[in-house]
């Protein structure tokens, strides 16, 4: 598990805050999806959330160790992949999950076992010996998504996982993260596919202009937003004031 605690980040000259006052909770077990539109936020979060970035103001702890007092020791805890999966592009496939196996210091047999079946299960088993430079994006994301899953975190942490991923992957995507949470792991994802977000979340938070509107169930979502007949896209439109379903500008 992991909480958020009254974290805030502001950046620029005018002191802008991208993320005010952020509390969050997410349980073991659990799927938890973070929505919010572009700019919202999440990114920022997600990036203090992982010890990227420090907070102006505020604690993040995951599985009760701090990132801040005990950096080294709290991203034992979790593996982290990025919007943009972009890494030592020289390298081959199998030297970057290699590299990622000691630096989490993975076992030769568990690590082989666990880069037989991901490779598989993504279709990367070919290709392991091909420099990552030679990617496309959707592959780099598949061996990112790889990467993490060897070091088989407590805490599956992932900024827009679906992106650049075709539908298969994605199914494949879907069905890890449910694994996890059956196993009693935590999974967080930042996500702005709401039909995802819908069918496999537990919990879900959304975000607008660095504050959190709403953390809950989407029962409870619909109790306090919205009514049984509406989707979850219907309501988080609403909630950030767009503009796509009226065309007129937000209030």
């Amino acid at each position: 598990m992991f909480e958020i605690k009254d974290v805030s980040k502001s950046y620029g000259k005018n002191g802008a805050k991208a993320v005010d006052s952020l509390s969050l909770t997410v349980q073991n077990g659990e799927i938890f999806g973070f929505l919010g539109p572009n700019g919202a936020g999440k990114t920022t979060s997600i990036r203090m959330l992982t010890g990227i970035l420090q907070p102006d103001e505020g604690e993040l702890e995951l599985d009760g160790i701090s990132i801040l007092k005990r950096p080294v020791a709290a991203k034992r805890q979790f593996a982290f992949v990025p919007d943009n999966p972009e890494t030592v592009s020289r390298l081959k496939a199998i030297e970057y999950l290699n590299f990622i196996g000691d630096v989490y210091k993975v076992s030769a047999d568990i690590r082989k076992q666990r880069i037989e079946l991901y490779t598989e299960k993504f279709g990367l088993k070919e290709v392991l010996n091909n420099k990552i430079s030679s990617f496309s994006h959707g592959m780099k994301q598949k061996l990112f998504l790889i990467a993490s899953l060897i070091t088989d975190p407590q805490n599956w942490i992932l900024d827009e996982p679906m992106v650049g991923l075709d539908p298969e992957a994605a199914f494949i995507v879907k069905e890890i993260m449910r694994e996890r949470a059956a196993a009693g792991k935590t999974v967080f994802f930042s996500t702005h596919v709401m039909e995802v977000a819908e069918k496999i979340c537990d919990r879900i938070g959304i975000i607008k202009q660095g504050k959190l509107l709403f953390q809950g169930t989407m029962n409870e979502l619909k109790e306090q937003h919205g009514n049984e007949g509406q989707s979850l896209e219907d309501i988080f439109l609403e909630m950030i004031g767009s503009t796509a379903k009226s065309g007129g500008q937000p209030n």
